[in-house]
């Protein structure tokens, strides 16, 4: 019998759908799944995982927090322990069985690893047991057809290289937060956690809004000019752009008397807007939470269509459709789609296809499209990510856009205006990617000589504005640029960020006072945790396991001393970081002013004996006033108060909702107080079946 190692139930039962020609029942035996089919007149058996089957962790003796010597943590053993029990018990119960493995996991590093968590626990059983390796990028007939035509060997130091990183991640993970959470007082679900990538990262958006603070703002002002020709109105800037000086700028606003205009100029130049690239994992995610996804969120709903056979594998550096892709099958595919009427078809007319191209890495393709869809086949959030990918693919396959664009220079009473236009010659790829506007200026008719009216004459007074927060999408492509973490980790550590209480906001991400406190003490001791050359360097290295050039355990060792050397400033200091960590934590958990008549206190959120939260005054026992808390969700003051009753505001937050809210349960306004108010961003289901 052959054995096929899945990476989930879906991909599993997809693979077993297009081996065997036909849908299956499987079978289950308690979490584990099964599913039995013959072909060629060999009996196979395809058993999906659930991800990691095997997780790393360190003995017993070292999982009390209280007690635990941090700097023995560090050069801890590391055991790997058996998970789904199910799952592992399946594989054992049939090992006598199998005669050949092929590991079907997701062809990354990760899946690599997790093939070969199933392959050991195999050979426990049947230690002689023969190995294959089936390496696709997309679960489509034609792709696992071929993968399993061409079967290749599995990469054992690609899968040390996955296992490298989580011993790696699991030390740092464990002796720092438990550094930061012992020394806070902050145990329990609110812990204090920072890591390898997670500190870096949170590094960057705390350095990020300190620049902001430290910004200052400088004045200007700007005149603007509206003319008209006929009856045709169009707006013009003053040449000089920024007036530094107020008194320059409002010396230039006298020309506007006589109001008439002449036309000394009129420069035409035609300008080529690039198609975009084919999507890697980072741009993918840029342009998925530009349209109001998170980036964790938007690799979800891409790994399910995924799995159920939609799109390619979303997990890639690769910016280069392969020559083997052919693109024609791909538009006649998507030409099924109603929801995209005769785009497809307009570029399959071109004839020819030759695609925009950007980096080429050595790993699976572009995303893209693999299998037709109906928009009511799947629910609106993930017909969203999957259209997003189309329109993406058949714009990398459009023209370049060409605009023309007019300078018109305009003399009133000697001062210079520029009037600027744009219009489409030719709208190429922006005729099929709704996400990036086409905008056009239209101008008169002007020539050189021309009249024009100063219909009216302002100036505004600016001021510079600091550099702009991080957002998810900015935040990951900075983070690919400095080598912070993998494609697979990015959207998971800024999800972390969030679960953690360091950073709130959507659109632009915005440090927490505690979050501030963590990297303001790591920072001042001069630790590397938080230095992103650090875990570049740790990443360099895992590359070289993945290459062969250097051993798991060599990488892994050099980390510990790293982090030792990094950890022994920090333990001499202890005594000031916690300082520090608590006034910021106190800090953190105010509302607002108490409303106790004549208290001067503050509204902390306290928790009670039996663990659940609440408003209290920090004059307590002086004072006594109290509001219940929501006890699920991330809060978080808003500005103002409520009109009803003059309590603070706040904003709850979780995972699948979101809500406003003021404090006074028993406030006219809130009838509804406490119940969720959807804000869903992620489906329990993201695909259904086609």
């Amino acid at each position: 019998m052959i054995l096929i190692i899945a990476e989930k139930a879906i991909a599993g039962r997809r693979i077993a759908t297009i081996l065997s020609g036909k849908q299956l029942p499987g079978t289950r035996t308690g979490f584990a799944l099964r599913f039995d089919f013959e072909m060629n007149g060999k009996q196979y058996v395809v058993i999906p995982l659930s991800g990691h089957i095997v997780n790393v962790d360190f003995p017993m003796v070292y999982k009390q927090w209280l007690g635990t010597d941090l700097k023995k943590l560090v050069v801890a053993p590391i055991d790997y322990l058996e998970t789904e029990k199910s799952i592992s018990g399946l594989i054992k119960q049939v090992a006598p069985e199998i005669d050949e493995v092929i590991i079907a996991t997701d062809a990354d590093r990760e899946g690599e690893a997790i093939g070969l968590e199933a392959l050991d626990i195999l050979r426990k059983k049947k230690p002689n047991v023969a190995l294959k390796r089936a390496i696709f990028s997309a679960i489509t007939d034609k792709d696992i057809k071929t993968a399993f035509a061409n079967l290749k060997e599995l990469d054992f130091d690609l899968a040390e290289s996955a296992n490298s990183r989580r011993e790696i991640d699991l030390i740092w993970g464990a002796v720092l937060t438990r550094f930061l959470s012992l020394i806070s007082g902050r145990l329990g679900k609110e812990f204090l956690s920072t890591g390898r990538v997670q500190g870096p990262t949170l590094a960057l958006i705390v350095d990020r809004e300190k620049e902001r603070l430290a910004f200052k703002l400088k004045h200007y002002w700007l005149l603007e000019a509206m003319f008209a020709k006929g009856n045709s109105k169009f707006k013009a800037s003053h040449k000089k752009g920024k007036f530094w000086d107020k008194g320059e700028a409002e010396k230039a606003l006298k020309c506007k008397d006589p109001p008439l205009g002449k036309v000394v100029s009129v420069k035409k130049k035609k300008k080529t807007l690039a198609r975009p690239l084919p999507f890697n994992t980072t741009s993918f995610l840029r342009a998925a939470t530009a349209i109001g996804f998170t980036a964790s969120g938007a690799m979800r709903i891409a790994e399910s269509l995924y799995q159920s056979g939609y799109l390619s594998y979303p997990r890639t550096d690769n910016s280069v459709y392969p020559k083997t892709l052919d693109l024609k099958a791909t538009l006649k595919e998507l030409s099924k789609v109603s929801a995209f009427g005769d785009a497809p078809s307009k570029l399959l007319a071109k004839g020819k296809l030759e695609p925009s191209a950007g980096k080429l890495a050595k790993d699976h393709p572009p995303i893209y499209p693999v299998t037709a869809v109906q928009k009511e086949k799947l629910d609106p959030q993930t017909w969203k990510i999957y259209e997003l990918v189309c329109r993406r693919f058949m714009a990398t396959l459009a023209d370049n856009a060409l605009t023309e664009n007019l300078v018109v220079e305009i003399d009133l009473n000697n001062e210079p205006f520029n009037a600027t236009g744009q219009t489409y010659i030719e709208m190429g790829w922006k005729a099929f990617y709704p996400y990036s506007k086409a905008t056009e200026i239209i101008l008169p008719v002007l020539a050189t000589g021309d009249k024009v009216k100063l219909d009216s004459l302002e100036m505004f007074a600016k001021e510079t504005q600091p550099p702009a927060r991080y957002s998810q999408g900015s935040l990951i492509k900075v983070m690919s640029d400095l080598n912070l973490g993998t494609k697979s980790t990015r959207a998971e550590t800024i999800q972390k960020l969030y679960r953690r209480n360091y950073i709130e906001g959507q659109k632009a991400l915005v440090p927490t006072k505690i979050a501030f406190a963590v990297i303001d003490s790591l920072q001042k001791h001069k630790s590397a945790v938080v230095e992103y050359k650090m875990t570049s360097t740790l990443e360099n290295n895992m590359d070289l396991v993945a290459s062969g050039k250097k051993s798991k355990e060599k990488v892994v060792e050099e980390s510990r001393q790293i982090l030792l050397d990094a950890l022994l400033p920090l333990l001499e200091n202890k005594n000031e970081i916690g300082s520090a960590l608590r006034a910021a934590a106190r800090n953190d958990s105010i509302i607002g002013p108490c409303t106790g008549k004549d208290c001067d206190g503050q509204l902390l959120t306290r928790k009670g004996r039996t663990g659940k939260r609440f408003l209290g005054c920090s004059n307590y026992p002086k004072c006594t006033v109290t509001y219940p808390l929501p006890q699920k969700g991330q809060i978080s003051v808003l500005p103002g108060v409520c009109e009803h009753c003059g309590t603070p505001l706040i904003n709850v937050k979780a995972q699948r909702f979101r809500y406003k809210m003021c404090i006074d349960p028993k406030c006219k306004s809130k009838a509804d107080w406490g119940k969720k108010k959807a804000a869903k961003t992620v489906p329990k289901k993201p695909a259904k079946k086609a």
